[in-house]
């Protein structure tokens, strides 16, 4: 009997789409259990928007105008649909954060090793993020309930305004994926996922009428995605205030296509330039 023997070849990671799928589901699970084990994280993820709205309605709440009126239940619905979308977008600093802690620990070079797509790696971890926003949105939805939020034009379009929050949040989240590829520690991932999302979501219609900003950052707010988005929910939670002005600017006067577009655009853009990262980084 020879004393040599062949070597069994390495594994292939299945083709085509359906292999991609599997193997993006095998990480987002091991994402999710990670969570699971780490509550503080999701517990942490939580508390800031609860302040927010608690900060926005109560403090704030009878000294903003919106639609010519000072009612502090008006401010609160019109509140809601800007600390959603600004929930969701915040996410993408924890998902640059952690996929810069996995590079920096070397779990990437680990993934490299196994039988998997490679994109399959970041959509995982994506997908995994966006199940956590889920569960974010839920709860603070509860909340807003409480405090007296209401919705007003039934179940099926409050759904779809929730769906294009979560589209806007995942389309947000390979911007952080990006942002966690190219930094070399967690940390500068956090505060580089941070940095551009204040200017973003407090130069927007989120917790202010726009019609109210000057012209320079009134513009601005009107051609913003993360604005866009915002509009689209008030249309579809039914929370406008009587006598607002839709601004004349195409994105807020259709603002559901727009929101779709950008948050499409956004995704496809920074997808490819993420996973094009990834494989010069992993190579």
């Amino acid at each position: 009997m020879s004393a040599i023997t062949d070597a069994a070849p390495a594994p292939r990671a299945g083709g085509g789409i359906g292999g991609s799928v599997r193997d993006s589901l095998v990480v987002a699970k091991r994402n999710l259990i990670r969570m699971k084990r780490i509550p503080e994280v999701v517990l942490f993820g939580l508390i800031q928007p609860i302040m927010f709205v608690v900060l926005f309605t109560y403090v704030f709440g009878g000294s903003i105008q919106v639609g010519g009126s000072l009612s502090q239940q008006a401010y609160r619905e019109f509140l809601m649909a800007g600390i959603f979308a600004q929930t969701v977008t915040f996410a993408t600093a924890g998902a640059g954060a952690g996929i810069a802690d996995d590079m920096h620990k070397g779990l990437i070079d680990r993934f490299r090793s196994l039988p998997m797509a490679r994109g399959a790696v970041l959509t995982g971890r994506t997908l995994a993020d966006l199940a956590q926003t889920a569960v974010t949105l839920v709860v603070l939805a509860g909340v807003a309930l409480l405090i007296g939020w209401r919705t007003h034009n039934g179940i099926p379009k409050a759904l779809a305004a929730f769906a294009l929050l979560l589209l806007l949040g995942y389309a947000f989240s390979w911007i952080g994926a990006l942002i966690g590829l190219t930094v070399r520690t967690p940390e500068a991932a956090t505060s580089g996922g941070l940095i551009w999302l204040f200017p973003l979501t407090f130069i927007s219609n989120a917790f202010v009428d726009s019609n109210n900003l000057p012209t320079f950052f009134r513009h601005i707010a009107e051609w913003n995605p993360f604005s866009t988005t915002v509009q689209a929910a008030r249309e579809l939670f039914g929370n406008l205030p009587p006598g607002f002005q839709t601004p004349e600017a195409w994105p807020m006067r259709h603002a559901i296509l727009a929101s779709v577009l950008w948050s499409v655009l956004i995704l496809l853009v920074f997808r490819t330039l993420a996973v094009r990262k990834y494989r010069r980084a992993a190579g």
